[in-house]
């Protein structure tokens, strides 16, 4: 077993994607191995799995039980902004943004990021852990999956400036065309903290996003760390119609009362990302 420290992010990610494979195709409340068999299991440290273990406790995917062990959590409700037809922006903010490297590799995608990218297991992506900054301050923490045959000749110094959705426009020929993303809160662990420069639990909010081109063809897996303290998503509704008087229609649009009747049908949202200012 090797003895690193915490701070291989291609190691780390290997240990959650094995997690969230198992969270994935188990039920709730399915026992999940302790982390010294996952130490075996997966050839790496204990602090490495400790920190993917917090993580995924963190973001309510596992439970920990004292004298128990580890547990798939009870599922998530999930509320979509957008029902039908939807209008989105993909996040933007003032600042100059750019990007450290902090690694690039090209491996197997596995099973679970195979599964989101629909190649095989066996197939080549390019995966890429890199720090997102704004005038200089980290800001998030990003970690991208794409499939190799897409990007041949893509460098790590290609992934430190500009739009990488214009590259793949640009360079390769690839037209995004959508994306679904979810946003969860969670907290920084210590690896994160000491790379966005923020105390160790403080809060902050995790990206999911997959992206598809024209074809409906993934394009791109990626997860995401932002800042709590720094960065928000500012969302717009536009409510066309409401409902006559009489009981409301089951469920709600997130952050609006459940007697808000709008028409579900006619809800449309877009996102903009917000960097805030500092408070210190």
């Amino acid at each position: 077993m090797t003895g690193e420290a915490p701070r291989s992010p291609l190691k780390r990610e290997k240990v959650r994607d094995h997690l969230l494979e198992l969270v994935e195709s188990q039920a709730p409340g399915t026992p999940i191995p302790s982390e010294r068999a996952l130490c075996e299991r997966l050839d790496v440290s204990r602090p490495t799995v400790r920190s993917a273990v917090d993580e995924l406790v963190n973001t309510g995917l596992l439970v920990r039980r004292h004298g128990s062990g580890m547990f798939v959590a009870p599922a998530k409700i999930t509320q979509e902004l957008a029902q039908g037809a939807s209008v989105f922006t993909l996040p933007q903010a003032g600042g100059d943004w750019l990007s450290r490297v902090l690694e690039f590799a090209t491996v197997r995608a596995g099973a679970r990021v195979g599964r989101k990218l629909r190649i095989s297991p066996a197939a080549e992506i390019v995966y890429i852990a890199r720090l997102r900054l704004v005038d200089g301050e980290p800001m998030a923490v990003e970690y991208l999956h794409v499939p190799a045959g897409l990007v041949p000749g893509l460098r790590a110094a290609d992934m430190e400036s500009g739009d990488f959705y214009a590259f793949l426009r640009d360079r390769h020929g690839v037209q995004v065309h959508e994306a679904v993303q979810s946003i969860e809160p969670t907290v920084a662990n210590e690896e994160e903290a000491r790379l966005l420069a923020v105390p160790v639990l403080s809060p902050a909010l995790l990206f999911d996003r997959l992206t598809c081109d024209a074809q409906g063809q993934p394009v791109e897996y990626v997860h995401s760390l932002y800042r709590g303290d720094r960065y928000r998503i500012v969302s717009r509704l536009a409510l066309a119609g409401t409902v006559p008087p009489g009981p409301a229609p089951a469920g709600h649009h997130p952050g609006m009362p459940p007697d808000e009747r709008a028409a579900p049908a006619g809800t449309l949202a877009s996102f903009v990302g917000d960097v805030q200012p500092r408070t210190s």
